[in-house]
């Protein structure tokens, strides 16, 4: 019988769950799998409905691995993650989403870089997924490591770790923001002098959304947290711009086919990068390449228009809620 290793530093595994019964046996079994195991995991289930507490409880986990489940209903991701970083009982906190897949020596890689100076592991995200939609989805929006200044990256928290004496310092996660929270979390570690460092081989798989609805429902949600959180304004006034631009051009394209020209030549400069992943994930998609190369344009004006709805939606809460945010903020 191979014997458990643990992470050099003690380190706390936490994440939270609602309704996750589908995606739970897949997920613990990942974390069953990994080359060097937290000491602790502790879970906070927001008042999940269906079988997922029951799953987490009947879990074997690996021997000397301490576990805490807790069921806090109504609490939104960023409360439970706040109340699990509270209970956990090691200065490091690993972070990840029950819908994630983990790496074999994802905690390994994670954590090494608290050996030195960091105060916070920046691990990266690849995409996967059992139906179509959710490997076409997925292989069109997850950037390339290519595509990532490791300076300047803002993790996801499916892939991340930090001392919890700067979780503590930041205020915790934003408990007012319902999406989006992550992102607020990082400016914030990143305001306070947090050193972070980016570890590109430190990977969780996710899958995304089953299908366009649910992907645009996803980007409206994340759009509105935008817009809630007064993140990234420039980038969607932008959008704005350019599906304005591009709606000018068609309307004049009947004076002259150059205006047309125009519109063809800056539509394929837009896409060109989500092509591109398409075609790095070739040998993932298979047979299905063509068809995802080709959906390309739907996935992304769908996206985009979600974002496009969503965005004005939080800033009327913004505006609506002044003395919330700007007290939490």
């Amino acid at each position: 019988m191979t014997a458990v290793r643990f992470v050099p530093t003690p380190t706390s595994l936490i994440f939270t769950v609602l309704n996750e019964e589908l995606a739970m046996a897949e997920f613990l079994k990942s974390i069953h799998a990994l080359s060097e195991k937290p000491q602790e995991i502790v879970v906070v289930d927001g008042g999940s409905s269906d079988a997922t507490v029951e799953i987490i409880r009947r879990w074997t986990p690996p021997e000397g691995v301490r576990v805490q489940v807790v069921v806090t209903p109504g609490a939104n991701i960023s409360a439970g993650r706040n109340q699990a970083i509270e209970m956990a009982s090691n200065p490091i906190i690993a972070v990840s989403d029950a819908g994630a897949t983990l790496d074999q020596r994802w905690l390994e890689r994670l954590v090494r870089p608290f050996s030195g100076t960091a105060d916070v592991a920046s691990g990266f995200f690849v995409s996967s997924g059992a139906s179509f939609w959710e490997r076409a989805i997925g292989a069109v929006i997850t950037p390339a490591l290519s595509e990532v200044d490791g300076e300047s990256f803002l993790p996801s928290s499916r892939s991340i770790a930090f001392r919890k004496s700067v979780w503590d310092e930041a205020g915790g996660y934003p408990e007012w923001l319902d999406y989006c929270e992550d992102l607020l979390f990082d400016l914030q570690l990143k305001k306070d002098g947090a050193v972070f460092v980016f570890v590109p081989d430190a990977i969780a798989s996710w899958n995304a959304r089953p299908s366009l609805r649910a992907f645009a429902k996803q980007y409206y949600r994340y759009a509105r947290g935008d817009g809630k959180s007064g993140l990234w304004r420039r980038r969607h006034v932008a959008r704005y711009g350019a599906y304005t631009l591009g709606l000018a051009l068609v309307a004049a394209a009947w004076l002259s086919p150059w205006f047309l020209a125009v519109l063809l030549g800056g539509v394929a400069a837009y896409l060109a990068k989500f092509l591109r992943r398409v075609v790095r994930a070739r040998h993932s998609l298979g047979s299905e390449t063509a068809r995802v190369f080709l959906l390309v344009p739907v996935i992304v004006v769908t996206g985009d228009i979600a974002k496009m709805a969503g965005y004005p939606a939080g800033l009327s809460w913004r505006s609506r809620n002044e003395q919330l945010w700007q007290v939490n903020a």
